[in-house]
């Protein structure tokens, strides 16, 4: 199913505040996190973090159970949108791809569709 921008950012916001640790994660990162979730870069990147080992510490410090739940070989913003059932905006133009899980998927041509 498509979705708007504003609806997949509500959806990313809603889980991550579901797995927040506290108010200042649920109501200042969760919604900063979906909004730079929508970008077209590596989510470590455009959160202005030097890595991906540094989004891993960033998110066990912010949302604890949504990171015990995410498997070790998946990417952040990948993990987030399989979540709610979503793609990624970035997925369809990612040069990296070939490090994410199904990140070719057929969602990705429907959701290019919004932009056509």
């Amino acid at each position: 199913m498509i979705q708007s921008i504003e609806k997949i950012e509500a959806k990313v916001t809603l889980l991550l505040q579901i797995h927040a640790k506290d108010d200042y994660s649920k109501w200042e990162i969760a919604p900063h996190l979906a909004k730079k979730s929508l970008m077209m870069g590596h989510l470590y990147f455009d959160l202005g973090l030097r890595n991906r080992f540094e989004m891993g510490r960033y998110m066990k410090e912010h949302f604890p159970s949504l990171a015990q739940k995410k498997p070790q070989n998946k990417l952040w913003k990948k993990f987030i949108y399989d979540s709610i059932d979503e793609v990624a905006p970035s997925c369809a133009t990612c040069k990296d791809s070939i490090n994410c899980f199904a990140c070719n998927d057929s969602r990705i041509i429907n959701f290019n569709s919004i932009y056509a």
